[in-house]
């Protein structure tokens, strides 16, 4: 019986952490460069039943072995394994903003051991010091002439330096590029990861690497191409039709779980009130 407590309560958790992670997802849905969550639910191993017991051999002594005979297998449950991020572009969208600069993928080669394509990122630079990746192309110009996201952190170029800029008035190239007073002032550093799912998720729409080593130059690896827009940002890739779909088939399957532990109440409350008077 208590195991069937377990069981609902395993499966209203995890039901409860995919409707977290789905209204993330919507509340995100118009934020600049956003890459949406995907749950992964999976089981509990499964446990296989089996009755014990003992046997006697008809001799004179009457000797006795262990005996067992299968029940079955029991379930004891889902947990939500982990959150993956979808690295899909987004949109690319007009601003009409000198500071906007969308960052549109080319040709992405595929890891033969994810057999997914990898991703290119911003490198920016945060309140710490440390380096940090973003597809978040909603850039400003700080006081000091810096070009920084909304957040304040600095956007680097390819040799790990900040980029000023002084104004807004400058001019990006299609291969990263700032041009200021007609001259070249510095390059965007655009980094490339072969397997981004290794990528650890932060706040602000920032990723950082599981060894905080800094990730390559994509400028540098002849079989990736992409393109920088200027006046443009790349949108959230969150379909907010799927999402609200999904998060109401979570909420039913937790409906069902807490049903399901509501039945199981009532039955230990019959068996405590009434059963144990007998």
């Amino acid at each position: 019986m208590l195991r069937g407590f377990y069981s609902a309560a395993a499966g209203m958790i995890s039901q409860q952490r995919r409707t977290e992670m789905l209204t993330n997802n919507i509340a995100n849905a118009n934020t600049p460069g956003y890459k949406a969550d995907q749950g992964s639910l999976r089981a509990f191993p499964e446990m296989l039943m089996q009755r014990l017991g003992t046997a006697s051999i008809p001799t004179q002594n009457g000797n006795r072995y262990n005996t067992s005979s299968t029940i079955g297998g029991l379930q004891t449950g889902v947990y939500m394994q982990e959150m993956i991020p979808l690295f899909r572009q987004g949109d690319i969208r007009e601003t009409g903003l000198n500071s906007d600069i969308a960052l549109i993928n080319g040709n992405l080669p595929i890891n033969p051991d994810t057999n997914a394509p990898g991703s290119l990122f911003f490198a920016v630079q945060n309140a710490t010091g440390d380096v940090r990746y973003t597809r978040n192309g909603n850039f400003t110009v700080d006081p000091a002439g810096y070009l920084t996201t909304n957040e304040g952190f600095y956007v680097l170029d390819e040799t790990g330096n900040q980029i000023q800029v002084e104004s807004d008035q400058f001019q990006v190239s299609a291969d990263g590029n700032l041009i200021v007073d007609g001259q070249a002032q510095a390059r965007l550093q655009i980094a490339y990861s072969d397997d981004p799912l290794s990528l650890i998720k932060e706040g602000n729409g920032l990723f950082r690497t599981n060894d905080n080593n800094p990730l390559p130059n994509a400028a540098n690896n002849p079989e990736v191409t992409f393109t920088l827009k200027q006046g443009f940002i790349e949108g959230s890739n969150v379909d907010v039709s799927q999402a609200m779909t999904e998060m109401m088939t979570a909420y039913r399957a937790f409906e069902a779980n807490q049903k399901v532990l509501q039945a199981y109440d009532k039955s230990m409350e019959k068996a405590v009130n009434e059963i144990g008077r007998l």
